[in-house]
């Protein structure tokens, strides 16, 4: 008894360090976004809280944060539509059709490949093709850097998914007179909808955070997004805390937001399919 209840607070006292390291750095983010300058040079644990932070973020004269945090929507709802879309398509075809073995391992290898590629490897190639074809500093090429990175997870995942759904679905659904594409809209996707949005999910916080990409293929305001907002906060001979802390904090809280609404449909969608058998 001595000895399970000794494992027992050893775990629970695991788990509460884990909790710690991870909210804790949003946590002191937070708290410095309602400090004043001098409170947070100071780092003051007792603090008279105030809203000048938020307030010069959004409402100074000059600020473009909110410009910023429309064009972080943009491209992440765009970016997600696009990898769901074509990732989908893409899954459904590697599934069901008749792919030679070697055909479907040697493109799953090449999605694979490419998404365990360092970003920075992909940064100049990205930049010199957003030249080229003069897109450059536009929501296009952002989207395009992103699409890259997220159609892979999409694609692997949602392909796991049709392979788990029972082809006799699809095919009672044509011997009834149903055509591919319907089997494919009508059937399969709504019965891997958990799938696909937990796909989403993972491709929309992955665009929405984003920062190499989004710092090399744009320069100005137009396309710019969040996190390279935040970066601007960091002049070369003074860094503004406050500001910073303020953009950081109002950058995450989407994040959290989503994913605490959607936390059950990314569970169910993430463990889809781990009960078979």
């Amino acid at each position: 008894m001595r000895r399970s209840w000794l494992s027992l607070t050893g775990t629970h006292s695991l788990l509460l360090l884990a909790v710690i390291i991870t909210i804790g750095p949003f946590v002191w983010i937070t708290l410095n976004s309602f400090k004043f300058f001098k409170d947070i040079i100071d780092q003051s644990l007792f603090f008279q809280p105030t809203l000048v932070n938020y307030e010069r973020l959004f409402f100074a004269k000059g600020s473009d944060f909110a410009i910023l945090s429309v064009n972080s929507v943009i491209v992440a709802v765009s970016s997600t539509a696009l990898s769901i879309t074509i990732g989908s398509l893409a899954a459904y075809s590697l599934s069901r059709f008749p792919w030679r073995r070697w055909a479907s391992g040697l493109i799953l290898g090449w999605v694979l490949f490419v998404h365990m590629l360092p970003p920075i490897a992909l940064a100049t190639p990205f930049f010199l093709l957003a030249r080229v074809f003069g897109v450059y500093n536009t929501y296009v090429a952002v989207i395009m850097a992103h699409l890259i990175v997220t159609l892979p997870i999409v694609v692997w995942m949602m392909k796991s998914f049709f392979d788990e759904l029972p082809r006799e679905l699809e095919e009672a659904g044509l011997v009834d007179g149903c055509t591919r594409w319907g089997s494919f809209t009508r059937i399969a996707l709504p019965l891997t909808a958990p799938g696909m949005g937990a796909a989403a999910i993972l491709a929309c916080i992955f665009s929405w955070n984003e920062f190499l990409f989004a710092l090399t293929l744009t320069s100005t305001t137009s396309s710019m997004t969040v996190p390279v907002g935040i970066v601007k906060f960091a002049q070369e001979y003074s860094v503004q805390y406050g500001e910073m802390s303020a953009a950081a904090a109002f950058a995450t809280l989407p994040v959290l937001l989503f994913v605490a609404f959607a936390q059950k449909q990314l569970v169910k969608g993430l463990t889809l399919g781990a009960l078979k058998g």
